[in-house]
């Protein structure tokens, strides 16, 4: 019964990481563009919000999480950088970014090895160490 609840959970970690940054992606996308306001296209906004859609979508398709992981990873890290040079702090794309790594790391129901070995809640330091 637990691992089934914990695995539920991570399945809707999972998704909605994914789905929220699409969003979230997507509308930054659209603002840059200009089709969602009066205001001048943002080129560099644009082709970064884009690539970060892109990148949502494949971490979402389970075959190509990995890989759309590394790109939401590069996509978080040159916007962190750019919020930091312009002084503000990003804690969202912070949090995206730990989401991702956590999923990257425990990986998605189906991969080859099983969910509970990956999703092990055990503490203890290992005995062979």
């Amino acid at each position: 019964m637990h691992d089934r609840v914990l695995r539920r959970a991570f399945v809707a970690f999972y998704l909605t990481l994914g789905i929220v940054v699409f969003v979230q992606s997507a509308r930054a996308a659209l603002a840059a563009a200009g089709l969602r306001s009066s205001a001048g296209r943002n080129w560099h906004v644009l082709a970064l919000a884009g690539t970060e859609a892109l990148g949502a979508l494949l971490f979402l398709w389970r075959p190509a999480m990995r890989p759309g992981g590394v790109v939401l990873l590069s996509t978080f890290a040159i916007a962190v950088t750019a919020h930091a040079f312009r002084g503000e702090f990003p804690g969202a794309l912070l949090v995206y970014a730990a989401g991702t790594v956590f999923v990257m790391a425990h990986g998605t129901p189906g991969d080859e090895a099983p969910m509970d070995t990956r999703l092990s809640l055990d503490t203890s330091w290992p005995e062979d160490c």
